[in-house]
């Protein structure tokens, strides 16, 4: 079943008598923070239906079918038509929160965040059409708050699969899209990008696991080793982190004995 954000509306959970909008969302967050978002986007969608302007609830809501999406597989071609049209609806509900506020920076973090997503579920051309609003949605979030951890996550892979894409899709992005914006992905600016995720949440695997891919790429093995012990020690915290756990222990070793290139 595509799942739309009308659909999406129907799963709220009916309010309590005197239940307010904040009671709502701060139920929601503490099944965020439980690792349940399906029940919590109900929470936020129950906030929505009270007031559908409420950014904390839009926000966090596309963070939740974000974090919906990105557990479901792309096999058969069923599921991955609902994981990428649950991306769409975290985008419609970012965009709205980035209206309602725009210059609040979860907004555009959560943006930046479901088209990051989208497109790493497309070959490359398809991503060049959504790499410029990554870009940009990223940057602004970045501008408009130094600690948003996500944000510099989504700039600093987006540095990357610029650089992973092969010569014949950059062509193809420069001939077709006039993409030259992507000469200015640089493998040092990735680091940076994911080092500064990093440092503003240590304890997130996924920030540690991207950065060591990432160091891998660039040869510096060592660099590469150190994220990946420290992710081993690290506890729980996103939906996901059992199939980062294992990206990581596979990267480790493939890593072994290897020495930094010069």
């Amino acid at each position: 079943m595509r799942l739309t954000i009308l659909g999406l509306a129907l799963l709220a959970i009916r309010p309590l008598a005197g239940q307010t909008i904040a009671q709502e969302i701060a139920t929601g967050d503490s099944l965020e923070a439980a690792l349940d978002p399906a029940t919590a986007l109900r929470h936020y969608q129950t906030a929505l239906s009270l007031d559908s302007t409420t950014f904390e609830a839009l926000w966090k809501a596309s963070r939740s079918i974000i974090n919906i999406a990105k557990q479901i597989d792309d096999h058969p071609d069923t599921l991955r038509r609902r994981r990428d049209s649950l991306y769409l609806a975290a985008r419609v509900l970012a965009e709205r929160a980035t209206t309602v506020a725009p210059n609040r920076a979860e907004g555009h973090a959560m943006l930046a965040q479901a088209l990051g997503r989208l497109s790493r579920t497309r070959g490359g051309k398809e991503r060049v059409r959504f790499a410029q609003v990554i870009y940009d949605e990223a940057s602004r979030a970045i501008a408009l708050d130094s600690t948003s951890d996500v944000a510099y996550h989504v700039l600093g892979a987006w540095h990357a699969e610029v650089l992973r894409l092969s010569s014949f899709q950059r062509f193809f992005a420069k001939a077709l899209f006039g993409a030259g914006f992507l000469d200015r992905a640089t493998w040092t600016d990735a680091r940076r990008d994911l080092e500064r995720a990093v440092a503003l949440r240590p304890g997130y695997i996924f920030h540690r696991l991207e950065l060591a891919e990432i160091d891998n790429d660039v040869g510096q093995y060592a660099a590469a080793r150190a994220q990946l012990d420290t992710i081993r020690w690290l506890p729980a915290t996103d939906v996901l982190d059992g199939p980062y756990r294992e990206r990581a222990a596979a990267l480790l070793e493939q890593l072994h004995g290897k020495r930094d290139r010069s």
